[in-house]
């Protein structure tokens, strides 16, 4: 048995969940349009902690979204999450953010396109097969009305997070599903996380950064 912290800072998303295993006992997120990392992240790693009634001490390892995203966001989440394995002593996971948003999508065809803004036209993208499997590289892309185009013309594409409300004024595509209104989560680490922590798969804590993919750009 494994209890694994999951935490999630890459967007405004300031997301917390506490498994099991690979089954969530306790979640907390912050959903908002602004960030509030640096206010609700401890506060939430406490609350799921003391809900699920157990110690600091029960953990056995901090599985931490590793970007692209939020150049902020993601130091306030990874500088957390070393600062509990340096004091707990123990193993640190790293999770893609594309991948465990792309796990959002529940699909028995076509693909799954997880974008995040990058400001203006740019997003943080990659892109999935329907049983998850990331078959184009995570790249930072200016968006245009033919991007994705080889995918479209295939199948159907879901696209999904907070890049999405930009392409979709622009990208007109039948084959274009639009999933509005979401951010990288936790709780979509959970599944990945643990499956690291089976297979023994940590960072070291000592050198691990996030991946930003670009230059440092405020927010």
């Amino acid at each position: 048995m494994a209890y694994i912290l999951c935490i999630e800072t890459s967007t405004t998303n300031c997301s917390v969940a506490l498994a099991k295993d690979n089954q969530i006992v306790v979640s907390k997120e912050d959903y908002d349009t602004k960030y509030s990392h640096a206010e609700r992240l401890h506060q939430f790693i406490d609350n799921v902690i003391n809900e699920a009634g157990i110690s600091f001490k029960d953990l056995s390892a901090i599985a931490v979204s590793k970007g692209p995203g939020s150049y902020t966001g993601l130091r306030i989440g990874v500088s957390a999450a070393k600062g509990l394995c340096y004091g707990l002593d123990i193993p640190l996971i790293s999770v893609p953010t594309l991948h465990a948003l792309a796990l959002q999508v529940r699909s028995t065809d076509g693909y799954i396109v997880p974008m995040i803004d990058a400001r203006r036209m740019e997003v943080y993208s990659a892109v999935f097969s329907n049983d998850h499997i990331q078959i184009r590289a995570t790249e930072a892309e200016i968006l245009s009305e033919t991007s994705f185009e080889e995918y479209l013309q295939q199948n159907k594409v879901y696209f999904i997070g907070n890049g999405v409300a930009k392409f979709s004024e622009i990208c007109t595509h039948s084959n274009a599903e639009f999933i509005t209104k979401k951010l990288p989560s936790a709780m979509e680490m959970v599944i990945v996380g643990y499956d690291k922590f089976l297979n023994r798969d940590y960072e070291d804590v000592s050198y691990f950064e996030p991946y930003y993919l670009k230059d440092f750009v405020t927010g």
